[in-house]
């Protein structure tokens, strides 16, 4: 059976940008892109996202680390961050993903956030996502 896997992403979305400008401005490069909202018109709004990845890790899933890795990359752009949500109408989410294994042997990760990451999230204004699967059908 599959173990545990999971992985963090810090993401900007909002209707109609693009996330290539939000890439110039930040000076990082995304793990990934999506820039639909901004070829879309404006009687059909489509959201465009830019998203920074940690990898997936799998069997014990450390939320705590991973959202700490993925933190500690974005402190030193956090004005820069905070500038162009206000700039760019952006809404910022810390997320986690996880996908947990259905075997009953597993036990489930643990899903908190350390005090550098509570302090980031409130300094740039991001709300937190958590998404979870099963990795089968039960």
């Amino acid at each position: 059976m599959a173990s545990n896997t999971g992985r963090a992403y810090f993401a900007l979305l909002c209707y109609h940008f693009n996330p290539d400008d939000v890439t110039r401005l930040l000076g990082i490069e995304p793990t990934k892109v999506d820039a639909a909202g901004a070829y879309s018109g404006l009687d059909k709004p489509v959201i465009s996202a830019w998203e920074l990845s940690t990898e997936s890790a799998s069997g014990e899933v450390d939320v705590f680390a991973l959202t700490d890795s993925l933190v500690k990359q974005l402190e030193p752009i956090k004005e820069k961050i905070v500038a162009v949500c206000k700039s760019h109408n952006l809404s910022p989410r810390l997320g986690v993903a996880l996908t947990l294994s259905i075997d009953k042997g597993e036990t489930s990760p643990e899903v908190g956030f350390g005090a550098r990451t509570i302090r980031f999230l409130a300094d740039t204004g991001a709300f937190i996502e958590v998404e979870n699967r099963l990795s089968g059908r039960v």
